[in-house]
C-alpha cells in the first residue's frame, strides 16, 4: 500500500500530491483532480470515476487525467471546464445530485458549490461521495463559503493554502461541518513557499484540537 494510503472502514484513501486523491472502495476506484501522475498505471489502478473540480491550474492536469482514463470511465466536471472528452463525460452543476437510480456504478454523488469569495466567476464545484457506507466532501478550490452549513460529511477534505483557505479559515470550516474525521492537504499555489503551507498545516492541526476536540485530523506527509 501506499505510504500515503490509509484504510478508513474499508475505504482505501490514498493521497497523490496536491489535489489528487485516489478513494478505493469494493469493486470501484474513484480519483479526484488527478495531477501530478506520470508512467504506466496497472489495470487495477485504473479510474471507474474521475471527479474534476475546476480548471485551476494547480489542479487540473489533462496528461494525469488521460493517464487513469480509459473507455470504461465515468468522468464528471463542470460545465465551465473547456476540455472536451469522448466517452462517458457528465457535465455537473452544484445541486445535482446523482443518488439511487442515477448513481454511478454503485455510487452516490452530490455536487456542491465551490468557490473562492474572491473569485466567484471562476467557481467549480466539490463532491460528497458515499463509498463504503461514508460520505466524503472534497472540497475543491474553494475558501470558507456559506453553502458549507447545508453539507453533511462523515470525512471532509480541505485544500489549504494562500489561494483557498488559510488555518484559521478552514478550522472555521471543520466547526461548521462537524464531521467525524478531516483530512487537510498542502496546496500549492503558484509562488507560494512549502514552508509557508507547512506552518499553516501545523497551525490547522492546533486549532482544530482546540475548537473541534471531537474531529480527527489525519494529515498525509510530503
Amino acid at each position: 500500500m501506499n505510504v500515503n494510503s490509509k484504510i478508513i472502514d474499508g475505504v482505501e484513501i490514498t493521497w497523490l500530491g496536491n489535489a489528487c486523491f485516489r478513494l478505493r472502495g469494493e469493486n470501484v476506484t474513484i480519483y479526484l483532480d488527478p495531477y501530478g501522475l506520470s508512467g504506466d498505471f496497472p489495470f487495477e489502478d485504473m479510474a471507474d470515476i474521475i471527479l474534476l473540480t475546476s480548471e485551476y491550474p494547480q489542479s487540473f492536469d489533462p496528461d494525469s487525467i488521460r493517464i487513469v482514463r480509459n473507455s470504461n470511465t465515468t468522468t464528471l466536471l463542470p460545465e465551465n471546464i473547456s476540455l472536451q472528452f469522448r466517452g462517458d463525460a457528465r457535465r455537473v452543476e452544484a445541486g445535482d445530485e446523482l443518488v439511487d437510480d442515477l448513481c454511478i456504478k454503485g455510487i452516490s454523488i452530490e455536487v456542491v458549490p465551490s468557490y473562492r469569495p474572491d473569485a466567484p466567476k471562476e467557481a467549480g464545484v466539490g463532491y460528497v461521495i458515499t463509498i463504503g457506507g461514508k460520505r466524503i466532501y472534497y472540497a475543491g478550490v474553494t475558501g470558507l463559503i456559506p453553502e458549507m452549513q447545508a453539507i453533511s460529511a462523515d470525512i471532509v477534505m480541505l485544500l489549504i493554502g494562500d489561494c483557498t483557505m488559510n488555518a484559521e479559515q478552514a478550522t472555521e470550516a471543520v466547526v461548521m461541518l462537524s464531521p467525524q474525521m478531516v483530512i487537510p492537504v498542502c496546496y500549492k499555489c503558484a509562488g507560494i513557499l512549502a514552508a509557508d503551507i507547512t506552518a499553516s498545516i501545523q497551525a490547522f492541526r492546533e486549532n482544530v484540537s482546540r475548537e473541534a476536540p471531537h474531529v480527527e485530523v489525519l494529515f498525509y506527509q510530503e
